[in-house]
Protein backbone atom coordinates (compact mmCIF):
# COMPACT_ATOMS: atom_id res chain seq x y z
CA UNK A 1 0.00 0.00 0.00
CA UNK A 2 1.74 2.80 -1.16
CA UNK A 3 1.84 6.19 1.39
CA UNK A 4 -1.16 8.19 -0.76
CA UNK A 5 -3.31 4.93 0.07
CA UNK A 6 -2.26 4.53 3.72
CA UNK A 7 -3.34 8.77 3.92
CA UNK A 8 -6.49 7.95 2.27
CA UNK A 9 -7.09 5.13 4.88
CA UNK A 10 -6.02 7.54 7.74
CA UNK A 11 -8.78 10.35 5.95
CA UNK A 12 -11.48 7.25 5.90
CA UNK A 13 -11.40 6.56 9.18
CA UNK A 14 -10.89 9.99 10.69
CA UNK A 15 -14.22 10.90 8.60
CA UNK A 16 -15.89 7.85 10.68
CA UNK A 17 -15.21 8.84 14.18
CA UNK A 18 -16.53 12.46 13.34
CA UNK A 19 -19.65 11.34 12.00
CA UNK A 20 -20.49 9.91 15.33
CA UNK A 21 -23.15 7.67 15.17
CA UNK A 22 -24.38 8.08 12.04
CA UNK A 23 -26.70 10.78 10.25
CA UNK A 24 -30.13 9.22 11.52
CA UNK A 25 -29.15 9.72 15.20
CA UNK A 26 -27.47 13.03 14.54
CA UNK A 27 -30.51 13.89 13.28
CA UNK A 28 -32.56 12.79 16.05
CA UNK A 29 -30.04 14.60 18.19
CA UNK A 30 -30.62 17.97 16.60
CA UNK A 31 -34.85 17.24 16.64
CA UNK A 32 -34.54 17.31 20.60
CA UNK A 33 -33.26 21.18 19.97
CA UNK A 34 -29.66 19.46 20.89
CA UNK A 35 -26.20 20.59 19.16
CA UNK A 36 -23.89 17.44 18.63
CA UNK A 37 -20.39 17.03 21.08
CA UNK A 38 -18.90 18.44 18.25
CA UNK A 39 -20.95 21.65 17.38
CA UNK A 40 -21.03 21.99 21.05
CA UNK A 41 -17.13 22.24 21.16
CA UNK A 42 -16.25 24.41 17.82
CA UNK A 43 -18.79 27.22 19.75
CA UNK A 44 -17.58 26.89 23.06
CA UNK A 45 -13.34 27.14 21.51
CA UNK A 46 -11.98 30.14 19.41
CA UNK A 47 -11.94 29.42 15.91
CA UNK A 48 -10.21 26.72 14.32
CA UNK A 49 -8.22 26.24 17.56
CA UNK A 50 -9.47 22.66 19.04
CA UNK A 51 -6.93 19.74 18.69
CA UNK A 52 -8.65 16.36 19.24
CA UNK A 53 -7.30 13.39 21.13
CA UNK A 54 -7.67 9.69 20.65
CA UNK A 55 -10.31 9.76 17.84
CA UNK A 56 -9.88 6.55 17.38
CA UNK A 57 -9.91 4.51 20.59
CA UNK A 58 -12.21 1.52 21.20
CA UNK A 59 -14.01 -0.12 23.85
CA UNK A 60 -12.42 -3.67 24.80
CA UNK A 61 -15.69 -5.36 26.05
CA UNK A 62 -16.92 -8.75 24.38
CA UNK A 63 -20.63 -8.93 26.41
CA UNK A 64 -23.72 -8.98 25.48
CA UNK A 65 -22.82 -8.18 21.90
CA UNK A 66 -20.57 -5.24 22.55
CA UNK A 67 -18.21 -6.29 19.94
CA UNK A 68 -20.53 -6.11 17.32
CA UNK A 69 -21.37 -2.02 18.29
CA UNK A 70 -17.51 -0.75 17.78
CA UNK A 71 -17.45 3.00 16.77
CA UNK A 72 -13.91 4.94 16.54
CA UNK A 73 -13.95 7.80 19.80
CA UNK A 74 -15.52 5.92 22.32
CA UNK A 75 -18.85 8.15 22.72
CA UNK A 76 -16.94 11.39 23.67
CA UNK A 77 -14.78 13.61 22.12
CA UNK A 78 -11.41 15.20 23.97
CA UNK A 79 -9.09 17.71 23.29
CA UNK A 80 -7.69 21.20 23.65
CA UNK A 81 -8.12 24.75 21.92
CA UNK A 82 -7.68 27.93 23.56
CA UNK A 83 -10.80 30.71 25.02
CA UNK A 84 -9.65 34.13 24.23
CA UNK A 85 -6.17 32.91 23.44
CA UNK A 86 -5.24 30.88 26.74
CA UNK A 87 -5.31 27.35 26.25
CA UNK A 88 -8.04 24.88 27.89
CA UNK A 89 -9.00 21.42 27.73
CA UNK A 90 -12.25 19.97 26.75
CA UNK A 91 -14.50 16.83 27.16
CA UNK A 92 -17.65 16.43 25.22
CA UNK A 93 -19.94 13.60 25.52
CA UNK A 94 -21.31 12.28 22.34
CA UNK A 95 -24.89 11.27 22.60
CA UNK A 96 -25.64 9.95 19.31
CA UNK A 97 -22.87 7.37 20.01
CA UNK A 98 -24.33 4.51 22.79
CA UNK A 99 -26.41 7.15 24.38
CA UNK A 100 -22.91 8.63 25.57
CA UNK A 101 -23.10 6.22 28.54
CA UNK A 102 -19.81 5.75 29.87
CA UNK A 103 -17.33 3.07 29.57
CA UNK A 104 -13.47 1.91 30.37
CA UNK A 105 -12.23 3.46 27.81
CA UNK A 106 -14.18 6.77 27.67
CA UNK A 107 -13.50 7.35 31.37
CA UNK A 108 -9.75 6.92 29.82
CA UNK A 109 -10.16 9.17 27.09
CA UNK A 110 -11.77 11.88 29.88
CA UNK A 111 -8.77 10.97 32.91
CA UNK A 112 -6.03 11.63 29.89
CA UNK A 113 -7.37 15.29 29.42
CA UNK A 114 -7.67 15.85 33.07
CA UNK A 115 -4.08 14.85 33.47
CA UNK A 116 -3.16 16.93 30.63
CA UNK A 117 -4.89 20.12 32.51
CA UNK A 118 -3.00 19.73 35.72
CA UNK A 119 0.22 19.36 34.77
CA UNK A 120 -0.19 22.70 31.68
CA UNK A 121 -2.20 24.00 34.29
CA UNK A 122 -4.84 25.11 32.30
CA UNK A 123 -9.18 24.98 33.18
CA UNK A 124 -11.03 21.99 32.33
CA UNK A 125 -14.12 21.57 30.80
CA UNK A 126 -16.66 19.35 30.55
CA UNK A 127 -19.34 19.04 28.36
CA UNK A 128 -22.01 16.20 29.81
CA UNK A 129 -24.95 14.58 27.63
CA UNK A 130 -25.01 10.92 28.81
CA UNK A 131 -27.36 7.82 29.52
CA UNK A 132 -25.14 6.98 32.39
CA UNK A 133 -22.58 4.22 33.14
CA UNK A 134 -22.46 1.64 30.35
CA UNK A 135 -24.64 -1.20 31.87
CA UNK A 136 -22.63 -3.77 29.65
CA UNK A 137 -19.08 -3.03 31.10
CA UNK A 138 -20.03 -3.26 34.36
CA UNK A 139 -17.70 -2.60 37.42
CA UNK A 140 -15.08 -1.13 34.62
CA UNK A 141 -17.45 1.38 33.99
CA UNK A 142 -17.93 2.44 37.67
CA UNK A 143 -14.38 2.22 38.02
CA UNK A 144 -14.16 5.17 35.39
CA UNK A 145 -15.83 7.18 37.46
CA UNK A 146 -14.52 6.75 40.23
CA UNK A 147 -11.04 7.56 38.51
CA UNK A 148 -12.95 10.42 37.23
CA UNK A 149 -14.14 11.66 40.77
CA UNK A 150 -10.95 11.36 41.83
CA UNK A 151 -9.00 13.53 40.08
CA UNK A 152 -11.93 15.86 40.04
CA UNK A 153 -10.76 16.43 43.70
CA UNK A 154 -7.06 16.67 43.13
CA UNK A 155 -7.72 19.68 40.72
CA UNK A 156 -9.85 20.58 43.07
CA UNK A 157 -8.04 24.43 43.99
CA UNK A 158 -5.52 24.18 41.51
CA UNK A 159 -7.27 24.46 37.91
CA UNK A 160 -10.81 25.51 37.12
CA UNK A 161 -13.32 22.85 36.94
CA UNK A 162 -16.65 23.86 35.02
CA UNK A 163 -19.11 21.36 33.92
CA UNK A 164 -22.15 22.09 31.72
CA UNK A 165 -25.01 19.70 31.76
CA UNK A 166 -26.59 19.60 28.25
CA UNK A 167 -28.31 16.36 28.44
CA UNK A 168 -29.10 13.80 30.75
CA UNK A 169 -26.71 13.18 33.80
CA UNK A 170 -27.69 10.35 36.14
CA UNK A 171 -27.08 8.14 39.00
CA UNK A 172 -23.06 8.07 39.38
CA UNK A 173 -22.64 10.60 36.39
CA UNK A 174 -23.78 13.66 38.69
CA UNK A 175 -21.00 13.46 41.08
CA UNK A 176 -18.14 14.44 38.98
CA UNK A 177 -19.97 17.71 38.21
CA UNK A 178 -21.01 18.19 41.52
CA UNK A 179 -17.04 17.77 42.49
CA UNK A 180 -16.25 20.76 39.93
CA UNK A 181 -16.46 24.80 40.46
CA UNK A 182 -19.12 25.61 38.30
CA UNK A 183 -22.01 24.01 37.10
CA UNK A 184 -23.81 24.90 34.25
CA UNK A 185 -26.79 23.83 32.97
CA UNK A 186 -29.14 24.11 29.40
CA UNK A 187 -33.60 24.71 29.68
CA UNK A 188 -35.75 21.69 28.80
CA UNK A 189 -32.78 19.67 27.65
CA UNK A 190 -30.70 19.10 30.46
CA UNK A 191 -31.23 16.84 34.03
CA UNK A 192 -29.78 16.12 36.70
CA UNK A 193 -30.72 13.37 39.49
CA UNK A 194 -29.36 10.20 41.23
CA UNK A 195 -32.36 8.20 40.77
CA UNK A 196 -34.70 8.88 38.27
CA UNK A 197 -38.93 9.45 38.01
CA UNK A 198 -39.46 5.82 37.31
CA UNK A 199 -37.19 4.41 40.46
CA UNK A 200 -38.75 7.06 42.57
CA UNK A 201 -42.26 5.58 41.55
CA UNK A 202 -41.63 2.51 42.04
CA UNK A 203 -39.59 3.03 45.25
CA UNK A 204 -41.85 5.66 47.19
CA UNK A 205 -44.61 6.13 45.28
CA UNK A 206 -44.47 9.34 43.97
CA UNK A 207 -44.80 11.06 40.94
CA UNK A 208 -42.62 13.26 39.03
CA UNK A 209 -41.48 14.17 35.38
CA UNK A 210 -37.65 14.37 34.42
CA UNK A 211 -37.60 18.29 34.19
CA UNK A 212 -39.56 18.54 37.81
CA UNK A 213 -36.66 16.56 39.23
CA UNK A 214 -33.51 17.56 37.73
CA UNK A 215 -34.58 20.34 35.34
CA UNK A 216 -32.49 23.28 35.27
CA UNK A 217 -35.00 25.85 37.05
CA UNK A 218 -35.05 22.71 39.63
CA UNK A 219 -31.52 23.08 40.72
CA UNK A 220 -30.97 26.34 39.81
CA UNK A 221 -33.53 27.81 42.24
CA UNK A 222 -34.61 25.14 44.57
CA UNK A 223 -31.43 22.73 45.35
CA UNK A 224 -28.90 25.21 44.29
CA UNK A 225 -26.88 22.29 43.33
CA UNK A 226 -26.14 24.34 39.64
CA UNK A 227 -24.67 28.02 39.23
CA UNK A 228 -25.56 28.94 35.70
CA UNK A 229 -28.63 28.04 33.07
CA UNK A 230 -29.19 28.88 29.59
CA UNK A 231 -32.09 28.40 26.96
CA UNK A 232 -29.93 26.90 24.70
CA UNK A 233 -26.45 25.07 24.11
CA UNK A 234 -25.17 27.92 22.36
CA UNK A 235 -26.36 30.64 24.95
CA UNK A 236 -24.80 29.26 27.31
CA UNK A 237 -21.60 27.78 26.03
CA UNK A 238 -20.94 32.02 25.64
CA UNK A 239 -22.04 32.24 29.43
CA UNK A 240 -19.00 29.42 29.62
CA UNK A 241 -16.47 31.62 28.05
CA UNK A 242 -17.59 34.94 29.66
CA UNK A 243 -16.90 33.04 32.88
CA UNK A 244 -13.46 32.07 31.98
CA UNK A 245 -12.85 35.51 31.48
CA UNK A 246 -13.00 36.33 35.18
CA UNK A 247 -10.57 33.20 36.32
CA UNK A 248 -6.99 32.66 35.83
CA UNK A 249 -5.67 29.60 34.30
CA UNK A 250 -4.17 27.99 37.73
CA UNK A 251 -3.72 28.74 41.39
CA UNK A 252 -0.55 29.90 40.48
CA UNK A 253 -1.85 33.10 38.34
CA UNK A 254 -4.04 36.19 38.77
CA UNK A 255 -6.94 36.54 36.61
CA UNK A 256 -6.40 38.48 33.20
CA UNK A 257 -6.46 42.38 33.65
CA UNK A 258 -8.88 43.76 30.49
CA UNK A 259 -8.90 47.62 29.58
CA UNK A 260 -12.97 48.52 30.25
CA UNK A 261 -12.21 51.99 29.58
CA UNK A 262 -14.37 53.09 32.94
CA UNK A 263 -12.24 55.80 34.78
CA UNK A 264 -11.23 54.37 38.24
CA UNK A 265 -11.62 57.87 39.68
CA UNK A 266 -15.11 58.44 38.47
CA UNK A 267 -17.85 59.10 41.21
CA UNK A 268 -21.40 58.72 41.02
CA UNK A 269 -24.08 60.64 43.00
CA UNK A 270 -26.46 57.91 42.13
CA UNK A 271 -25.11 56.14 45.07
CA UNK A 272 -26.33 58.92 47.43
CA UNK A 273 -30.06 57.92 46.60
CA UNK A 274 -30.28 54.25 46.35
CA UNK A 275 -30.33 53.54 49.86
CA UNK A 276 -33.25 54.64 50.89
CA UNK A 277 -33.73 56.94 54.36
CA UNK A 278 -35.95 54.75 55.96
CA UNK A 279 -33.75 51.46 57.48
CA UNK A 280 -36.55 49.19 57.02
CA UNK A 281 -37.58 50.04 53.84
CA UNK A 282 -35.68 47.57 51.12
CA UNK A 283 -33.64 48.61 48.28
CA UNK A 284 -31.90 46.14 45.07
CA UNK A 285 -28.31 45.93 46.07
CA UNK A 286 -27.34 45.28 42.63
CA UNK A 287 -27.97 48.51 41.65
CA UNK A 288 -25.62 49.61 44.07
CA UNK A 289 -23.28 47.42 42.88
CA UNK A 290 -23.55 48.44 39.19
CA UNK A 291 -23.09 51.47 40.30
CA UNK A 292 -19.47 51.16 41.79
CA UNK A 293 -17.95 48.12 39.28
CA UNK A 294 -16.28 48.80 35.86
CA UNK A 295 -19.38 49.80 33.41
CA UNK A 296 -21.70 48.75 35.72
CA UNK A 297 -21.74 44.50 34.66
CA UNK A 298 -21.56 41.49 37.01
CA UNK A 299 -21.78 38.18 36.23
CA UNK A 300 -23.82 36.59 38.76
CA UNK A 301 -23.31 33.10 40.02
CA UNK A 302 -26.57 30.92 41.77
CA UNK A 303 -28.54 34.29 40.87
CA UNK A 304 -32.32 32.02 41.48
CA UNK A 305 -30.69 30.57 44.64
CA UNK A 306 -30.73 31.89 47.99
CA UNK A 307 -31.12 35.40 46.61
CA UNK A 308 -31.08 37.19 49.88
CA UNK A 309 -27.23 36.80 49.58
CA UNK A 310 -25.87 38.09 45.87
CA UNK A 311 -22.80 36.14 44.77
CA UNK A 312 -20.80 37.72 41.46
CA UNK A 313 -17.79 38.26 39.50
CA UNK A 314 -16.89 41.79 38.66
CA UNK A 315 -14.19 43.96 37.62
CA UNK A 316 -12.78 47.27 39.44
CA UNK A 317 -9.84 49.02 37.73
CA UNK A 318 -10.09 45.93 35.00
CA UNK A 319 -9.13 43.60 37.55
CA UNK A 320 -11.41 40.79 38.74
CA UNK A 321 -13.45 40.75 42.18
CA UNK A 322 -15.52 38.74 43.71
CA UNK A 323 -18.51 40.45 45.40
CA UNK A 324 -20.81 39.08 48.29
CA UNK A 325 -23.64 41.12 49.05
CA UNK A 326 -26.40 41.32 50.96
CA UNK A 327 -30.05 41.43 49.59
CA UNK A 328 -32.63 43.61 51.50
CA UNK A 329 -35.09 43.32 48.68
CA UNK A 330 -35.33 39.40 49.78
CA UNK A 331 -35.98 38.70 53.33
CA UNK A 332 -34.42 41.82 54.06
CA UNK A 333 -31.30 40.69 53.43
CA UNK A 334 -30.84 38.03 56.49
CA UNK A 335 -28.50 34.76 56.48
CA UNK A 336 -29.76 31.92 56.35
CA UNK A 337 -28.81 28.09 55.85
CA UNK A 338 -28.88 28.24 52.30
CA UNK A 339 -27.39 31.96 52.09
CA UNK A 340 -24.55 30.89 54.06
CA UNK A 341 -23.81 28.13 52.35
CA UNK A 342 -23.76 29.91 48.84
CA UNK A 343 -21.28 32.47 50.12
CA UNK A 344 -19.18 30.14 52.18
CA UNK A 345 -18.49 28.04 48.73
CA UNK A 346 -18.08 31.34 46.57
CA UNK A 347 -15.44 32.36 49.08
CA UNK A 348 -13.59 29.56 49.26
CA UNK A 349 -13.55 29.44 45.69
CA UNK A 350 -12.21 33.56 45.38
CA UNK A 351 -9.85 32.35 47.81
CA UNK A 352 -8.17 29.60 45.72
CA UNK A 353 -7.69 31.34 42.71
CA UNK A 354 -6.33 34.56 44.08
CA UNK A 355 -9.65 36.25 43.09
CA UNK A 356 -9.71 39.42 46.13
CA UNK A 357 -13.30 39.91 47.88
CA UNK A 358 -15.54 42.56 48.67
CA UNK A 359 -18.16 42.27 50.60
CA UNK A 360 -21.20 44.55 51.00
CA UNK A 361 -22.81 44.94 54.16
CA UNK A 362 -26.45 45.38 54.60
CA UNK A 363 -27.78 42.63 57.24
CA UNK A 364 -30.05 42.50 60.14
CA UNK A 365 -29.14 39.30 61.57
CA UNK A 366 -29.42 35.42 61.39
CA UNK A 367 -33.13 34.42 60.02
CA UNK A 368 -35.19 32.97 63.31
CA UNK A 369 -37.00 30.14 63.80
CA UNK A 370 -37.63 26.46 64.25
CA UNK A 371 -36.98 25.34 61.07
CA UNK A 372 -33.48 27.31 60.65
CA UNK A 373 -32.71 25.92 63.98
CA UNK A 374 -33.55 22.78 63.13
CA UNK A 375 -31.81 22.24 60.07
CA UNK A 376 -28.55 23.55 61.41
CA UNK A 377 -28.42 27.09 60.85
CA UNK A 378 -25.14 27.34 63.64
CA UNK A 379 -23.56 24.61 61.62
CA UNK A 380 -24.39 26.77 58.21
CA UNK A 381 -23.66 29.95 59.31
CA UNK A 382 -20.39 28.79 60.93
CA UNK A 383 -18.79 27.70 57.23
CA UNK A 384 -19.55 31.61 56.27
CA UNK A 385 -17.43 32.26 59.02
CA UNK A 386 -14.55 29.96 58.67
CA UNK A 387 -14.65 30.30 54.74
CA UNK A 388 -13.59 34.23 55.38
CA UNK A 389 -11.52 33.68 58.28
CA UNK A 390 -9.66 30.50 55.98
CA UNK A 391 -8.80 33.35 53.06
CA UNK A 392 -6.12 35.15 52.76
CA UNK A 393 -7.38 37.14 49.14
CA UNK A 394 -7.18 40.81 49.71
CA UNK A 395 -10.77 41.25 51.53
CA UNK A 396 -12.37 44.74 51.81
CA UNK A 397 -16.13 45.47 53.44
CA UNK A 398 -18.25 48.01 53.00
CA UNK A 399 -20.90 48.34 55.37
CA UNK A 400 -24.00 50.31 53.39
CA UNK A 401 -26.78 50.42 56.43
CA UNK A 402 -27.17 47.53 58.96
CA UNK A 403 -24.63 45.38 60.52
CA UNK A 404 -25.99 43.49 63.14
CA UNK A 405 -24.96 41.00 66.14
CA UNK A 406 -22.93 37.50 64.68
CA UNK A 407 -24.15 38.56 61.01
CA UNK A 408 -22.13 41.41 61.24
CA UNK A 409 -19.03 39.50 61.87
CA UNK A 410 -20.00 37.02 59.46
CA UNK A 411 -19.86 38.92 56.86
CA UNK A 412 -16.24 39.67 57.07
CA UNK A 413 -15.83 41.76 59.77
CA UNK A 414 -12.45 43.44 60.86
CA UNK A 415 -12.02 40.07 63.15
CA UNK A 416 -12.55 37.79 60.52
CA UNK A 417 -9.18 39.82 58.58
CA UNK A 418 -10.73 42.55 56.78
CA UNK A 419 -7.81 43.95 55.60
CA UNK A 420 -9.55 47.33 55.29
CA UNK A 421 -13.28 48.01 56.53
CA UNK A 422 -15.13 50.99 55.18
CA UNK A 423 -18.58 52.29 56.30
CA UNK A 424 -20.96 54.79 55.15
CA UNK A 425 -22.44 57.54 57.53
CA UNK A 426 -25.71 55.57 56.41
CA UNK A 427 -23.96 52.61 58.26
CA UNK A 428 -25.77 51.02 61.69
CA UNK A 429 -23.07 48.73 63.17
CA UNK A 430 -24.49 47.59 66.73
CA UNK A 431 -24.89 44.13 68.91
CA UNK A 432 -28.61 44.45 67.65
CA UNK A 433 -31.36 46.59 65.97
CA UNK A 434 -32.48 49.74 68.15
CA UNK A 435 -35.53 48.40 68.68
CA UNK A 436 -34.47 45.49 70.25
CA UNK A 437 -31.72 46.68 72.17
CA UNK A 438 -34.39 49.83 73.50
CA UNK A 439 -36.41 46.73 74.46
CA UNK A 440 -33.72 44.91 76.73
CA UNK A 441 -31.70 47.82 77.80
CA UNK A 442 -34.30 49.76 78.97
CA UNK A 443 -37.10 47.34 79.86
CA UNK A 444 -37.35 48.01 83.39
CA UNK A 445 -37.78 52.22 82.40
CA UNK A 446 -40.45 51.10 79.77
CA UNK A 447 -42.23 49.39 82.13
CA UNK A 448 -42.25 51.37 85.08
CA UNK A 449 -43.33 54.62 82.76
CA UNK A 450 -46.93 56.17 82.57
CA UNK A 451 -46.60 56.09 79.09
CA UNK A 452 -44.56 53.18 78.41
CA UNK A 453 -44.76 53.27 74.49
CA UNK A 454 -43.56 57.06 74.59
CA UNK A 455 -40.86 56.58 76.34
CA UNK A 456 -40.02 52.83 74.36
CA UNK A 457 -39.81 55.64 71.21
CA UNK A 458 -37.70 58.00 73.40
CA UNK A 459 -35.54 55.27 73.89
CA UNK A 460 -35.02 53.55 70.60
CA UNK A 461 -34.29 57.24 69.20
CA UNK A 462 -31.97 57.31 71.93
CA UNK A 463 -29.85 54.20 71.00
CA UNK A 464 -29.90 55.04 67.48
CA UNK A 465 -28.53 58.40 68.18
CA UNK A 466 -25.61 57.01 70.67
CA UNK A 467 -25.23 53.69 68.58
CA UNK A 468 -26.82 52.59 65.31
CA UNK A 469 -24.21 54.79 63.54
CA UNK A 470 -20.52 53.55 62.07
CA UNK A 471 -18.34 56.21 64.57
CA UNK A 472 -18.41 53.97 67.71
CA UNK A 473 -17.05 51.17 65.54
CA UNK A 474 -14.92 53.72 63.82
CA UNK A 475 -13.52 54.54 67.38
CA UNK A 476 -12.27 51.27 68.47
CA UNK A 477 -10.82 51.11 64.81
CA UNK A 478 -13.18 48.28 63.41
CA UNK A 479 -13.96 50.32 60.91
CA UNK A 480 -11.36 52.14 58.95
CA UNK A 481 -12.78 55.10 57.53
CA UNK A 482 -16.70 56.46 56.77
CA UNK A 483 -16.55 57.50 53.38
CA UNK A 484 -18.85 59.36 51.28
CA UNK A 485 -20.98 57.15 49.00
CA UNK A 486 -20.13 58.70 45.78
CA UNK A 487 -16.74 58.35 46.24
CA UNK A 488 -17.19 54.70 46.76
CA UNK A 489 -15.75 53.35 43.59
CA UNK A 490 -12.17 55.20 43.46
CA UNK A 491 -11.50 54.30 47.19
CA UNK A 492 -12.37 50.31 47.00
CA UNK A 493 -10.21 50.63 43.51
CA UNK A 494 -7.21 52.37 45.71
CA UNK A 495 -7.87 49.71 48.62
CA UNK A 496 -7.52 47.21 46.26
CA UNK A 497 -4.53 48.32 44.15
CA UNK A 498 -2.58 48.76 47.46
CA UNK A 499 -3.20 45.17 48.59
CA UNK A 500 -2.36 43.43 45.29
CA UNK A 501 1.01 42.96 47.29
CA UNK A 502 -0.31 41.12 50.07
CA UNK A 503 1.05 38.42 51.66
CA UNK A 504 -0.41 36.30 54.82
CA UNK A 505 0.08 32.72 55.34
CA UNK A 506 -1.99 30.17 57.71
CA UNK A 507 -0.30 27.69 60.35
CA UNK A 508 1.11 24.88 58.21
CA UNK A 509 -1.66 21.73 58.79
CA UNK A 510 -2.81 18.68 56.36
CA UNK A 511 -6.22 20.56 55.95
CA UNK A 512 -8.78 22.15 58.58
CA UNK A 513 -12.37 20.78 59.19
CA UNK A 514 -14.65 23.08 57.52
CA UNK A 515 -18.28 22.42 59.24
CA UNK A 516 -20.04 20.93 56.85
Amino acid sequence: MSVQEKIEELKKRRAKAEEGGGEARIKAQHEKGKLTARERINILLDKGSFVELDPFVEHRCYDFGMEKQKYPGEGVVTGYGTIDGRLVYVYAQDFTVLGGSLGEYHAKKITKVMDMAMKMGAPLIGLNDSGGARIQEGVDALSGYGQIFYRNTLASGVIPQISVIMGPSAGGAVYSPALTDFIFMVDKTSQMFITGPQVIKAVTGEEVTPEELGGSITHNRVSGVAHFRGPNDEEVLKMVRKLLSYLPSNNLEDPPRYETGDDPNRTSERLMEIVPDNPNKPYDMKELIREIVDRGEIFESQEMYAENIITAFARLNGRTIGIVANQPRVLAGVLDINASDKAARFIRFCDAFNIPILSIVDVPGFLPGTNQEYGGIIRHGAKMLYAYSEATVPKVTLIVRKAYGGAYLAMCSKDLGADIVFAWPTAEIAVMGPEGAANIVFKNEINEAENPAEVREQKIKEYRENFANPYRAAARGYVDDVIIPSETRPRLISAFEMLRSKRETRPAKKHGNIPL
